[in-house]
C-alpha cells in the first residue's frame, strides 16, 4: 500500500466514524411532541402520577424524550408510539361503538381503523379519569396492536379511576 493509499485510508476512517455516530443521533433520539390538553391542577396531577407508572417499554420499544417538558404523554420508538393524558372522548365515539377489553380495560378503537391492518390505530380508554389514548402507527401492527393496551392495562387501573366500563 502506498503512502498515499495509507494517508486517504486514515482520513476516512475518523469520517466514517464522524458519520456514524452522526447517524446514531437520528429522529428517534429527539424529543417526540406531545400536544397536552389544558386541564386543572388536580387532573394534571393524576396525569402525572399515571405517566410515572408506564412501563419503559411498550411493544418491545424504548421509552422517548417528549415535548415540551412537563407534557403530559409519553412516547416510545420510532415512528413513535405517542399516549396523551387527559384527551376529549373521541368525535366518532357513540352509544353504540365497541371498546375492545384488553387485561380488564376497555378500548375504543374507530371501527375503520380495525378493519384496515395497514392503518395507523388509535386506542382510547374511555371508561377512566383522565381518558388515555394511544397512537399506534401502523408499522407496528399486527403485533403491537394487541401489546400496547395490554401492557399499559396495569397503569391505568392503578392510577385512573373507573367511572363506567367501556364495553
Amino acid at each position: 500500500m502506498s503512502s498515499k493509499t495509507r494517508g486517504a485510508v486514515a482520513c476516512a476512517a475518523p469520517l466514517a466514524l464522524v458519520a456514524g455516530l452522526l447517524a446514531a443521533c437520528g429522529p428517534d433520539d429527539g424529543p417526540v411532541q406531545i400536544d397536552s390538553p389544558s386541564l386543572s391542577a388536580g387532573v394534571q396531577s393524576t396525569c402525572r402520577a399515571f405517566l410515572d407508572d408506564v412501563p419503559r417499554t411498550l411493544a418491545d420499544e424504548q421509552s422517548r424524550p417528549v415535548s415540551p417538558d412537563g407534557a403530559l404523554g409519553a412516547a416510545w420508538g420510532d415512528p413513535a408510539i405517542t399516549l396523551t393524558c387527559g384527551v376529549s372522548v373521541p368525535d366518532d365515539f357513540d352509544k353504540f361503538a365497541f371498546c375492545q377489553e384488553t387485561n380488564g380495560v376497555g378500548w375504543f378503537i374507530p371501527d375503520t381503523q380495525l378493519e384496515d391492518e395497514s392503518s395507523d390505530v388509535t386506542f382510547t380508554a374511555l371508561g377512566y379519569r383522565p381518558i388515555v389514548q394511544v397512537h399506534l402507527p401502523s408499522t407496528y401492527r399486527p403485533d403491537g396492536a394487541a401489546a400496547v393496551p395490554a401492557q399499559l392495562a396495569a397503569a391505568v387501573k392503578a392510577n385512573l379511576k373507573l367511572v363506567r366500563p367501556c364495553l
